[in-house]
């Protein structure tokens, strides 16, 4: 009885997030919050957007998903000096595979998101299982500070199986490992971030609670904010990555 006022709800915090997270995004893309400054305290941003302390939580976790922020017990909330847009130097053909990168992100944004609201309707108990599995394996191999790229994939590949439409599964089959960025870019000094990776699981699992609970509107928001998440991640890298001042030679 109470939960369709739950699920109800879900969609209005992720909007809410969504402009808490572009605005903090903004406000660290333009300087206004520099890399190594100290974000408000969680009080601060409620009353700065007028939104609640989940909502607000919900943005900070985003952000911390992006390689934007981070948190340091005791003294509070941190932009990261090696956030995207302070990476190190890349090599040109890691730079070049950032457009791919991007395509194939916004890509996997209109497929993806639909093929989690298909889960959520039509995934068998073993299908649920596999999912599960998937982000498990990869928050093991977080925990070793192994590579995950294959196991972050394989939860992908899990939640097409789980559409049982065999178009989307040729899909993810016919993208391989290249769908997964850190896959393409492993340079990246965040790539290797536990702090990053731990989220990534996080976020997986959001995305795998709302298929296990049959509620497609919610899995379909969980994806998404999943994927555009990573998308901003790697603009905000092409975008540290443009030659200043506009100068032709």
């Amino acid at each position: 009885m109470d939960k369709m006022p739950l699920a109800k709800e879900e969609p209005r915090k992720a909007r809410l997030a969504e402009a808490v997270i572009a605005q903090l995004r903004l406000d660290i893309a333009d300087g206004r919050l520099a890399a190594g400054a100290q974000l408000p305290t969680e009080p601060g941003l409620i009353e700065r957007f007028g939104v609640s302390r989940t909502v607000i939580r919900e943005a900070l976790a985003e952000l911390r998903a992006a390689g934007l922020i981070k948190a340091e017990q005791g003294r509070g909330v941190f932009v990261c000096d090696t956030a995207p847009g302070n990476e190190p130097f890349l090599s040109p053909e890691d730079q070049g595979s950032i457009p791919k990168t991007l395509e194939m992100l916004e890509l996997r944004v209109g497929i993806e998101t639909e093929s989690a609201a298909l889960a959520a309707v039509r995934r068998s108990s073993a299908q649920e299982f596999e999912i599960r599995a998937s982000n498990d394996e990869m928050a093991d191999l977080v925990a070793a500070k192994a590579s995950a790229s294959q196991a972050d994939y394989d939860f992908h590949l899990a939640i097409a199986r789980a559409t049982n439409n065999s178009f989307y599964v040729n899909a993810m089959v016919r993208f391989g490992l290249a769908a997964i960025p850190r896959a393409n870019l492993p340079n990246l000094a965040s790539s290797h971030s536990e702090a990053y990776l731990g989220q990534v699981v996080e976020e997986h699992a959001r995305i795998a609670d709302a298929i296990s609970a049959q509620e497609p509107e919610a899995a379909r928001a969980a994806m998404r904010r999943h994927l555009e998440g990573s998308q901003e991640r790697y603009r905000a890298i092409a975008r540290a990555l443009r030659p200043k001042g506009g100068g032709t030679a």
